[in-house]
């Protein structure tokens, strides 16, 4: 039951990069819906070895600004690792971290 929403997870996190890579300037998500999907499972991949690293030492106080700035970093690497189906600016990236922050903050999906 676990792996269905993994899988979930997975899909509306493919659904939100179409969308922000309609909103967002510089920003491009390639490859359609798979091309979504690889890009949210290397996003997720970047964030879950972000997390590890930073771990318990981000003080609560900043962990808003420092999140975000994490996020726009992760979405900026990740086209590197997949070059033909994510094309980031830096503006991009950090935009699209804003959106992604808004959207995630409407329809939370929380995996633990």
């Amino acid at each position: 039951m676990q792996w269905v929403g993994v899988i979930i997870r997975f899909v509306v996190s493919a659904l939100v990069l179409m969308v922000v890579s309609w909103l967002s300037p510089g920003f491009i998500v390639k490859g359609g819906f798979l091309g979504a999907l690889i890009a949210a499972a290397i996003i997720a991949l970047l964030g879950y070895v972000g997390e590890i690293l930073l771990g318990t030492r981000i003080s609560p106080q900043s962990r808003g600004i420092v999140g975000f700035v994490a996020a726009a970093v992760v979405i900026y690497l990740a086209q590197f690792i997949i070059p033909g189906l994510l094309s980031v600016s830096i503006i991009g990236a950090l935009i699209s971290a804003f959106i992604i922050g808004l959207i995630d903050t409407l329809v939370p999906t929380v995996l633990r």
